[in-house]
């Protein structure tokens, strides 16, 4: 069993400079010396009513300049909303996606099956407690999967994804992955910044394209597309990171369906993940995934032609699901 250690930092404002006792202080010797010095109180207040004087002279002098060049209220409301296009250090603003898909607090459970055998269990999470990265909620996102029973014997599995997501852009700030699969093992810390379009992680940086998702991000964003009007075909392009690569994690349309679970029947579309031949899946379409066809999209039944058989995960109990399930009909 592999243990991740997150390391957590603080996301807080820089402290004030010195304590409100320190400014009391301050207050009393100044308080002090200005008793001490009454006359050239007077002196000073005289040199700061000709400041005020002086000032008043200069934006009257602006004020005229600025009837001169004619700026009419639609023109400076013009210049505030150009200026609002950046934030006020200048970086890009990010966008926000209306997310009627999941919240925090909801937790899937899925049943994995190896042909007819079960042979491990999953759970998706989308953790109760926000976490905050440079003053922005977001999700804490756990994703786990293991074998169980015999298969544990032959080929144990035990599988850790985590992702913090920025609860409006619905994008990766931190992720990890923690593999180890038979003899296959990956430890990986990446961190991404969309202000500067990059990602860092233990071996390199790289540049990536505007909103790129990790692996369980990409599932959590592509739960929020609008499929009202989806046509079979229909492909959903999302950029996505991999192992210090940018690849594409597009997802196609296939159809509707019912889907029997043990939560009941359940309405679903039918999509299939563009994914990356070779190391497991045969082709790059050899995977099916049907989503509960309403607002939340949960994944309802996943079915997989790996290189040796098929996998197949089915929903098995579901909690604080953000909006109600299309079941047809109960168990």
């Amino acid at each position: 069993m592999i243990y991740l250690l997150l390391l957590t930092r603080k996301n807080s404002l820089p402290e004030q400079a010195g304590s409100n006792f320190s400014c009391f202080n301050s207050f009393v010797v100044l308080f002090g010396m200005q008793y001490n010095s009454f006359i050239s109180n007077i002196t000073s207040g005289f040199f700061r009513l000709g400041i005020v004087f002086a000032m008043c002279w200069r934006m009257k002098k602006i004020l005229s300049a600025l009837r001169s060049y004619h700026l009419s209220r639609i023109t400076i409301c013009f210049l505030l909303v150009c200026l609002s296009a950046h934030s006020s250090n200048g970086q890009k603003v990010l966008r926000t996606i209306d997310n009627k898909a999941f919240r925090a607090g909801e937790k899937l459970k899925f049943r994995i099956h190896y042909g007819f055998i079960d042979a491990g269990t999953a759970t998706m999470e989308v953790k109760k407690e926000m976490k905050n990265i440079g003053g922005r909620p977001c999700y804490h996102i756990v994703t786990t999967g293991e074998t169980m029973g015999a298969f544990d014997w032959f080929f144990k599995v035990r599988d850790r994804y985590e992702s913090v997501v920025d609860s409006q852009a619905i994008i990766p700030w931190l992720f990890f992955r923690r593999v180890s699969e038979g003899g296959y093992s990956v430890n990986q810390n990446v961190s991404f910044n969309h202000y500067t379009d990059s990602a860092k992680s233990d071996k390199k940086t790289i540049s990536i394209p505007d909103y790129t998702q990790d692996l369980i991000s990409a599932f959590y964003y592509s739960r929020t597309f609008d499929a009202t009007n989806v046509k079979p075909g229909d492909i959903y392009p999302i950029p996505g990171y991999l192992d210090d690569y940018t690849l594409p994690l597009d997802v196609k349309f296939i159809g509707r369906d019912e889907i029997k679970t043990k939560v009941g029947t359940i309405k679903c579309m039918a999509f299939r993940p563009m994914l990356q031949e070779g190391r497991v899946f045969k082709e790059n379409e050899d995977m099916t995934v049907w989503v509960s066809d309403d607002d939340n999209h949960i994944p309802v039944r996943v079915q997989a032609n790996v290189l040796v058989g098929s996998i197949k995960m089915d929903l098995v109990s579901f909690e604080n699901l953000e909006g109600p399930l299309s079941i047809v009909k109960g168990k």
